[in-house]
């Protein structure tokens, strides 16, 4: 089963748009996965351009896409909260519509580019929650060092390199001032989940991907701070024929 629709957000404000899948066969209780689009997308990207609805069709999981425009899944300085309607209202909305275990081990979140970087930020901020992220060819693995270098070069000099549109997304996130904050940096939160209570981690990235050299830079924090996880990597871009696969893979690995 597809849905597509919005749904009143009492958190944003607003109809916001909504994306469901389920299996084909309709069992009582569900794993869900909440599935994170990218920066250019909305909330029927991994529909579009994926083979989604053909990996869920035979699996014991429903796949939730929300939409959350260019946020980078914040609570937004000038904007909306969409962290807070990801990672609190979302959950309630769809566990009223179906039977979705409540239990933290069937509780996954994973997304591509924006959307790793997102899946990444709710599931080590909310370890209660999920138990389990898978992040493809993640975005602002380094924010510390991005802002620092958008702050010392400037905005214009960013705004030639990555677009002016960005600039005001960061301005928009992040304040005037383009401020790090530890809540925001996935490494930061990586480092304070207590052991024992960490989500399971599961990283992608294509070798010809801009962001490769970033994910290696990330892994190795990682291993520094003794954080567990898993990193892929092959021969591909930054495109979905790479987020696909990648999904598929996730999707076998969690057992979804």
């Amino acid at each position: 089963m597809r849905l597509h629709g919005s749904v009143l957000s009492q958190t944003l404000q607003m109809d916001t748009g909504l994306t469901i899948v389920t299996p084909n066969v309709l069992w009582e209780h569900y794993q869900v996965a909440y599935v994170l689009h990218g920066l250019f997308g909305n909330h029927q990207s991994w529909l579009d351009y994926s083979m989604l609805a053909d990996y869920a069709a035979d699996g014991n999981t429903i796949y939730i896409m929300p939409e959350v425009g260019r946020s980078f899944y914040c609570d937004m300085t000038y904007g909306f909260d969409y962290f807070t309607y990801i990672t609190e209202e979302l959950p309630e909305i769809c566990g009223s519509l179906f039977h979705i275990s409540a239990k933290r081990e069937d509780t996954i979140v994973m997304g591509a580019s924006m959307g790793g970087y997102g899946a990444l930020k709710c599931a080590l901020s909310k370890p209660e929650r999920y138990g389990k992220c898978a992040a493809f060819s993640s975005c602002c693995l380094d924010l510390r060092g991005g802002l620092k270098e958008l702050c010392e070069n400037g905005a214009e000099e960013y705004a030639v390199r990555f677009g002016e549109r960005l600039v005001q997304d960061f301005r928009a996130i992040f304040g005037e001032e383009y401020q790090w904050k530890p809540e925001l940096d996935v490494l930061e939160l990586a480092k304070r989940v207590p052991e024992g209570k960490r989500p399971e981690l599961y990283l992608t990235c294509g070798t010809e991907d801009g962001f490769y050299p970033e994910h290696l830079w990330f892994c190795g924090q990682l291993r520094e701070a003794g954080v567990p996880f898993a990193f892929e990597e092959w021969q591909a871009q930054h495109n979905f024929a790479c987020f696909d696969r990648a999904l598929r893979q996730a999707i076998r690995r969690f057992g979804l």
